[in-house]
């Protein structure tokens, strides 16, 4: 579990330095989007990966590494705008804006660790593609929870949605690296 704890720290910390330096590009131009927008760029992403997988070639230069990245930034961007969902300022200053990145990052590695825990680290066995699979099932699911207006009978939030996507990504990344 210490290997994927560093492995996960690794990976976090390289999505936050390109979310950072985004941030200094483009300040948080992001809180105009709607969660239904977030959603819709997430799957672009996943949906390009997918694609790729299936044809084996690319045409745009923009790594697949650079598709997960962008899966755990929106992600993260996902979970900042419903927690300020009734906080109006459009420019977040950006000790704020990396506090808040620190604190869902930090939230989906506590749940990554428990459900290691249960499950043994499976998603080692898992091939990249089934993880992409989960999380175009996961944005499938935030655009039905969306269409209900937010209302669930049984299951998970929109929230928790948005953390299994940054930890399959993670773990995508992670075993990218290896």
């Amino acid at each position: 579990m210490n290997k994927t704890s560093t492995q996960y720290d690794s990976a976090i910390a390289l999505c936050k330095d390109i979310f950072l330096k985004k941030n200094k590009d483009y300040g948080t131009a992001w809180r105009i989007l709607r969660t239904s927008s977030i959603t819709d760029q997430i799957f672009i992403k996943a949906q390009r990966i997918r694609n790729i997988e299936d044809k084996g070639t690319q045409k745009v230069n923009d790594d697949v590494r650079s598709e997960y990245i962008g899966i755990v930034n929106y992600s993260i961007i996902g979970l900042i705008q419903l927690a300020l969902k009734n906080d109006d300022r459009m420019e977040l200053p950006t000790d704020e804006v990396a506090k808040l990145f620190d604190k869902y990052s930090q939230e989906a590695k506590s749940l990554m660790e428990n459900k290691n825990h249960d499950y043994g680290e499976a998603w080692r066995d898992m091939r990249i593609s089934s993880l992409t699979d989960l999380m175009l099932m996961k944005i499938f699911r935030i655009k039905q929870i969306e269409d209900n207006k937010g209302e669930t009978i049984i299951s998970e939030g929109i929230d928790a949605n948005f953390h299994d996507m940054i930890n399959y990504s993670v773990f995508a990344l992670i075993k990218l690296s290896e």
